[in-house]
């Protein structure tokens, strides 16, 4: 079974920083590409970054609104992939959810698995 559990989100001021976790179910780490979106109220889901190992190979994408301040890694020794959010906006207010697919897209239909959601509010 795919379990995805998202912590670390909260309220910080904007330029602070905050480090999202994702708890990844053990197969599911080394099986599946993984994803974090997040959705402000009214608008639709926005990727964010993916990660997917192959072969000992770790590819990474970036949505155009985070590259360069959001960095996605995986953490082997909790199994969690984490995402470290720096220098935030108000803009960057809404849930972030983590997700699981069979491959590295921007795409949400991509992703099979979902996390439930942990806010992240940005105050200016």
């Amino acid at each position: 079974q795919v379990q995805l559990v998202e912590s670390g989100g909260g309220l910080v001021q904007a330029g602070g920083s905050l480090r999202l976790s994702c708890a990844v179910s053990g197969r599911t780490f080394n099986t599946y590409t993984l994803g974090w979106f997040r959705q402000a109220p009214g608008e639709e889901r926005e990727f964010l970054a993916g990660l997917t190992s192959t072969g000992g190979i770790t590819c990474t994408s970036y949505g155009d609104s985070v590259k360069a301040r959001f960095t996605i890694s995986k953490d082997g020794a909790t199994t969690a992939v984490v995402l470290q959010m720096n220098s935030l906006k108000p803009e960057d207010t809404a849930v972030y959810y983590c997700a699981a697919g069979s491959r590295l897209t921007s795409a949400e239909a991509g992703y099979n698995y979902w996390g439930r959601g942990t806010q992240v509010t940005v105050s200016s």
